[in-house]
């Protein structure tokens, strides 16, 4: 495949339930990540926002697994700083779901469950592997799929980057094809929205803000019980109409930072979609 470029958007929703937005995303010509603060321990946003702003300043080269490697790596070690610094810190984590683009495919870090899947002639396939115990439950045969569904223990985490743990993410290859089209999603999206929703609003949408604004409005109409965030990504032929900008949103947009960490002259900033999902 010569090479090729992403076209690409984000969105994000705090949810009808929730206060506080503790996803994080980020989406830019050469990544796509998606964080999702740990519930049930303090300042989920924080540690997602730590992951994002992070990997966000990292400078990557031609080798993007050695890049997304030590960006984990540095991640870890700044929420152990940070949880050493405050107490109140101590245990926070997050999911990590990121994507590094070098014009042919991906290399893909991943760890918890926040999801990317991909769009190819019309069927979805699920690219990551979630780190909870349900999922480990199904893959040892002890429940189904549609058990796991509804599981009430089905968002425990095993793995995870959380201050003061150590954990290994997921690290892969995938290759890409000229008219794929990826998503990146929390469990606020995957965890309300059903798989074939999902497929047929990435196959519908014409553009990736048409699939972002789309399925986050199905989380919210599901209840909007928890924060629901998306990056949606097309495999595309470079052209002038594609947006080199990267977005940065959810609990990892701050007034400045983008362009601090990017030299940037500006915030890029997601204006709200019809569905009424801002990028906040």
């Amino acid at each position: 495949m010569t090479h090729h470029v992403l076209r690409f958007d984000a969105g994000t929703d705090v949810g009808e339930r929730r206060k506080v937005n503790e996803d994080s995303a980020y989406a830019g010509p050469r990544l796509l990540a998606v964080a999702d603060g740990m519930g049930g321990h303090p300042h989920g946003d924080v540690a997602s926002r730590t992951a994002i702003t992070t990997l966000a300043g990292i400078p990557f080269t031609a080798d993007p697994a050695a890049d997304l490697t030590s960006g984990v790596a540095a991640i870890s070690d700044r929420l152990d700083d940070l949880g050493r610094d405050d107490p109140g810190m101590a245990r926070m984590g997050t999911t990590l779901t990121a994507m590094a683009w070098d014009g042919h495919g991906f290399t893909v870090a991943h760890i918890g469950d926040s999801r990317a899947y991909l769009l190819r002639a019309g069927e979805l396939h699920r690219l990551t592997r979630d780190h909870t115990m349900v999922q480990s439950l199904v893959e040892d045969g002890r429940l189904t799929e549609g058990e796991a569904a509804g599981h009430p223990r089905r968002s425990k985490l095993v793995r995870a980057l959380q201050s003061g743990a150590d954990a290994e993410a997921d690290l892969f290859r995938h290759d890409a094809q000229p008219g794929d089209r990826y998503l990146l999603c929390s469990d606020g999206v995957f965890g309300f929205v059903e798989p074939e929703e999902i497929r047929e609003t990435l196959v519908r949408a014409a553009s990736p803000a048409e699939a972002v604004a789309r399925l986050i409005e199905l989380a919210t109409l599901a209840g909007g019980h928890d924060n629901a965030t998306c990056v949606v990504a097309d495999v595309v032929a470079p052209s002038r109409e594609v947006s080199r900008e990267p977005l940065m949103i959810g609990a990892a947009r701050e007034p400045g930072l983008l362009a601090r960490l990017t030299g940037l002259g500006r915030l890029t900033r997601r204006p709200a979609t019809a569905a009424g999902a801002a990028a906040r």
